[in-house]
């Protein structure tokens, strides 16, 4: 029997397109904020341990986040963590501009994920 061949003939729903958007936001922003942290750092813009806490910090919440998007309240909290990531702006102000593509990319992804979500909804309601 090969792997294609399964002996449950139902097949699996497809992801949903919402979380998949988010999770990938949520994954490059963390990439994003490891970058700026190090920038922040070789700037010598402040306490480098604090510099690091602080980053390392929020990268890794947005990692965490993303891995937990099969629940609403993840949803809730990638939008809060918009705001520190466009807060590093005071530190770095090129972030201001890197962190509201970012934001944008995120409701973005979140507006045309749900609709996605939702036509693929009413295409196997109908029976297509």
């Amino acid at each position: 029997m090969s792997r294609e061949t399964t002996d449950d003939a139902t097949p699996r729903p497809p992801r949903s397109a919402r979380r998949q958007f988010a999770a990938t936001v949520l994954v490059l922003e963390a990439f994003v904020v490891f970058f700026a942290t190090l920038v922040a750092f070789g700037l010598r813009e402040g306490n480098p341990a604090a510099i690091f806490v602080l980053g390392g910090t929020l990268s890794l919440s947005m990692i965490l986040v993303a891995g937990m998007l099969r629940w609403p309240a993840a949803y809730v909290a990638g939008s809060v963590l918009q705001v520190p990531m466009v807060a590093i702006g005071l530190v770095v102000p090129l972030m201001f501009v890197v962190a509201g593509a970012f934001v944008v990319l995120w409701v973005w992804g979140l507006r045309l994920g749900a609709r996605i979500d939702r036509e693929r909804a009413e295409r196997a309601a109908a029976g297509g």
